[in-house]
C-alpha cells in the first residue's frame, strides 16, 4: 500500500506540465548533445546545469537527468554511422556497429540500439524503485564513521578501476581534493588558499570546474583529432530488423540490463565497465565468436542495454547514501546542492516528491526517448553533417555563457578556461580527469565525516572501526587498495617467470 501510495505521488509529480516540459526538453537535449562526438553526458549535464538555476529543484532535476540518460541513448549514432563514440559507454558499440553500417544496415543498427536502451532502461528504472528505499532504510543508522568509510571506499574503487594506472588516479583525487579545499574552514571560519582574492572565499564553483574539465577540454581534443562528416541516409523501411534480428538481440538485452544493474550502482564502474563487461559475455557464449566485430546484432544490444540500466541504478547511491559513483553523478550531487536539495537516507523521507517524481519521469523519459528517437534519426545524421568548425565554436560560446551565469562574474569564466587548458594537459599525459572531479565533490565530505568522527571518537582513531559495517568497508579498502597497488608488480613477476620457462620445442 505504501508504495502504491509512492507511485500515485511520483506520477503526479511527474505529470505536472513544467516537469513534463522538462523532462521532454532534457531528453531532446542529451540525445543531441550525445550525438555530437566528443562532448558526452559530463559536458551535456555541465552546459545545461545554469539552466535549471531558475527553475524548481524538481524539474531542474527531472531536466538533468533527462540529459543524462538522453545522451547514453544518442552516443550511439555517431558510434554507428562515423565509428566516433559519442559518449564512453558508446565506445563498445563502434566495434559491430560501424560494420552494420558499412554493410548498408546503419538503419537496422539504429533500430536496434534503441530498443535495447529501451529494455535495459527500463530494468534499471525497476530496480532502482526497489533498491533505494531497502538501502535508504539501513543508512538512515550510518553515523561519520560508516560514511567516512564508505566515502573512502569510493576513493579506493575509482582508483583501482578507473584506468590502469593507479598512481595517476590516486594523483587526480588528491588535486580535486585539494582544490575543493579553497575557501572558508566551517568549523572554524579560517580562510584556505584564497591568496586575498574576495572570489575564492567561497570556494570554487562545480560548474566552471565541471565545464572546463570534461566541456572544454574534449573539444579541445576533438578539434585536434579533426572531425568526420556522415554519409549515411536512414529511411524508415531501412530500419526494421529481420525475424533473425529479433530472436538474436533478445537474451543479449537482458544480460546486458543484468550487467547494468550489477556495474551501475559500483563506484568507480558505470556504463562503459557495464557495457564491456556485457559485450565480453555474449562474445564468450557465442558459438561463432569469431563474428563479433563483423557485424553482429549481439554486439550491439547487449552493451546498449548494459549501459542504459547503468545509468539508471547508478542514482541508487547519489540518491539514497549521497555518494556519487561516476562523475556524472558527481555533477548530479552539485546540482541538487546548488538548488538546495542534500542528497543522502534524508532525501527519501524529507523531499519525497522530489524522489519520486524523479523516478516516475525516469519512466517518462524512457517512454519519450523510444517515440522520439525513431522518426528523429534523420534529424541526428543531419546534425551530424555540420562542419565541426561551426559547431564547436557555438558550444564553447554556451559554455562561456553558463560560467558566467553563476555569479555573474568573469572570474568563473576564467576559471572555466583554466580547468579546461587542465583538462587538456591531462588527457594529453594519460591522466582521467574524472578521479579529479570524483576527488573534488567527495573530498569535503571526507573532511566534514573525519572531524565529525574524530570529536565523537574523542581522538580515538579506532572509533572508526567501531561498528560492523564501518570495519568491513575498511577491509575492504585496504584489500582493493593492496590489490591495485600490488597488480603491476604481480604482473612483472608473471611475465618474467614465464620468459624464463625454457621452450620444450626449442634446440639446444
Amino acid at each position: 500500500m505504501r508504495h502504491m501510495e509512492n507511485i500515485i505521488l511520483g506520477l503526479s509529480t511527474a505529470l505536472l506540465p513544467m516537469n513534463l516540459l522538462a523532462c521532454l526538453g532534457g531528453v531532446i537535449l542529451g540525445t543531441a548533445i550525445g550525438v555530437i562526438p566528443g562532448i558526452g553526458a559530463m559536458a551535456a549535464i555541465a552546459l545545461i546545469l545554469p539552466l535549471t538555476f531558475s527553475l524548481d529543484p524538481t524539474t531542474g532535476i527531472v531536466m538533468l537527468a533527462g540529459v543524462y540518460y538522453g545522451a547514453e541513448y544518442g552516443g550511439s549514432t555517431a558510434s554507428i554511422l562515423l565509428n566516433l563514440p559519442g559518449t564512453p559507454s558508446n565506445a563498445i558499440t563502434c566495434l559491430d556497429g560501424y560494420p552494420m553500417a558499412q554493410q548498408g544496415r546503419a538503419g537496422v543498427a539504429l533500430f536496434i540500439t534503441t530498443i535495447a536502451s529501451f529494455v535495459g532502461g527500463s530494468i534499471g528504472i525497476v530496480v532502482l524503485t526497489l533498491l533505494t528505499p531497502v538501502i535508504v532504510d539501513v543508512a538512515v543508522a550510518f553515523g561519520p564513521a560508516e560514511y567516512f568509510a564508505l566515502i573512502l571506499l569510493c576513493f579506493v574503487a575509482v582508483s583501482a578501476i578507473g584506468a590502469l594506472d593507479v598512481r595517476k588516479n590516486i594523483a587526480m583525487i588528491l588535486i580535486g581534493g585539494l582544490v575543493s579545499t579553497v575557501g572558508i574552514d566551517l568549523y572554524d571560519g579560517s580562510y584556505r588558499y584564497t591568496f586575498g582574492r574576495d572570489e575564492l572565499i567561497d570556494g570554487l564553483s562545480l560548474v566552471p570546474v565541471a565545464m572546463g574539465l570534461f566541456g572544454l577540454s574534449e573539444i579541445i581534443l576533438s578539434v585536434r583529432n579533426g572531425g568526420t562528416r556522415a554519409k549515411q541516409s536512414i529511411t524508415l523501411r531501412s530500419m526494421l530488423p529481420t525475424r533473425e534480428d529479433w530472436r538474436r538481440m533478445g537474451l543479449p538485452m537482458l544480460r546486458g540490463a543484468g550487467f547494468g544493474c550489477i556495474f551501475g550502482p559500483l563506484p568507480g564502474t558505470g556504463p562503459s565497465v557495464a557495457a564491456l563487461t556485457s559485450y565480453a559475455t555474449e562474445r564468450r557464449v557465442s558459438k561463432e565468436p569469431h563474428e563479433f566485430g563483423q557485424g553482429r546484432v549481439e554486439g550491439i544490444a547487449g552493451p546498449e542495454a548494459s549501459n542504459n540500466a547503468a545509468v539508471q541504478t547508478a542514482f541508487i547511491p547519489t540518491l539514497s547514501l549521497g555518494i556519487p559513483g561516476t562523475p556524472t553523478m558527481a555533477i548530479m550531487i552539485g546540482a541538487l546542492m546548488i538548488h538546495g536539495v542534500v542528497p543522502g537516507p534524508m532525501l527519501v523521507q524529507n523531499e519525497p516528491a522530489l524522489f519520486w517524481g524523479l523516478v516516475m519521469s525516469f519512466w517518462i523519459g524512457n517512454l519519450l526517448l523510444l517515440v522520439l528517437n525513431i522518426p528523429l534519426i534523420s534529424v541526428w545524421v543531419a546534425l551530424l553533417n555540420i562542419p565541426y568548425r561551426l559547431l564547436y565554436p557555438s558550444i564553447i560560446v554556451l559554455i562561456c555563457i553558463g560560467s558566467y551565469s553563476i555569479s555573474n562574474s568573469t572570474f568563473d569564466v576564467g576559471l572555466m578556461l583554466g580547468f579546461g587548458v587542465l583538462g587538456y594537459v591531462l588527457r594529453r599525459q594519460g591522466f582521467a580527469p574524472a578521479p579529479l572531479l570524483i576527488g573534488f565533490v567527495l573530498t569535503p565530505m571526507l573532511e566534514e565525516n573525519l572531524r565529525r568522527g574524530w570529536l565523537m571518537g574523542r581522538g580515538d582513531p579506532l572509533y572508526f572501526a567501531s561498528s560492523p559495517m564501518a570495519a568491513i568497508v575498511l577491509l575492504m579498502c585496504f584489500a582493493l587498495g593492496g590489490l591495485a597497488l600490488a597488480g603491476p608488480a604481480l604482473r612483472r613477476r608473471r611475465a618474467r617467470r614465464l620468459n624464463d620457462i625454457p621452450n620444450p620445442g626449442g634446440h639446444a
